[in-house]
């Protein structure tokens, strides 16, 4: 079936308002990565500032978020946090699952973050063999990369404690938890 000029007009002037009506098309005004977190009920600091794009199919909740290198910063001068240049998992509403990118340096070792629950006010972390909760409002700000929550600014959250102080308490409990999961599991060997 060939178009003629009195059917093709009409067509072409369909497809230009709804290209000008599109507002992703025009002004390039998808949701952040940031914006896409809060959607499923999830706080901004979660990801570090600084993610460049994303991919994500809203049918399996599959997502990949990017960042120009890796990034790690430490919280408090001994903790350490490490983000690879490729954050995935699976999101769904106040879950992320099967996450890869994201690791927690404790002690020595070096260990994934797998999961990560919101539950009402809380966010629950799994590294695998151990979990931890936190308050939901440590996660408002984004960490950045290389000082974390700590880069001079000098802020308080609403209980008066610094960001490095509540950065620091968030990764004294995770690392007391998964120590204390090494030790028991290392004295049933034991007995």
């Amino acid at each position: 079936m060939a178009l003629n000029l009195t059917t093709a007009i009409p067509i072409s002037l369909l497809l230009l308002f709804l290209f000008v009506q599109s507002p992703h098309a025009v002004t390039g005004d998808s949701p952040s990565a940031y914006d896409v977190l809060q959607g499923y009920n999830f706080p901004v600091g979660l990801l570090p500032k600084g993610v460049i794009k994303y991919d994500l199919d809203e049918s399996t909740g599959r997502f990949h978020a990017y960042l120009n290198d890796t990034c790690s910063f430490s919280l408090e001068g001994s903790y350490q946090l490490k983000y690879k240049s490729t954050i995935s998992g699976i999101i769904s509403n106040n879950r992320l699952k099967d996450l890869s990118g994201i690791s927690v340096k404790v002690f020595f070792v070096w260990l994934n973050i797998v999961e990560v629950i919101r539950d009402d006010n809380e966010l629950e972390f799994s590294v695998g063999i151990a979990s931890a909760s936190f308050p939901i409002d440590n996660f408002y700000e984004c960490p950045q990369c290389g000082c974390g929550l700590d880069c001079g600014n000098g802020r308080e959250d609403n209980l008066g404690r610094s960001n490095a102080e509540t950065s620091k308490s968030i990764m004294e409990v995770l690392t007391l938890r998964v120590g204390l999961h090494f030790c028991l599991s290392t004295q049933k060997w034991v007995n």
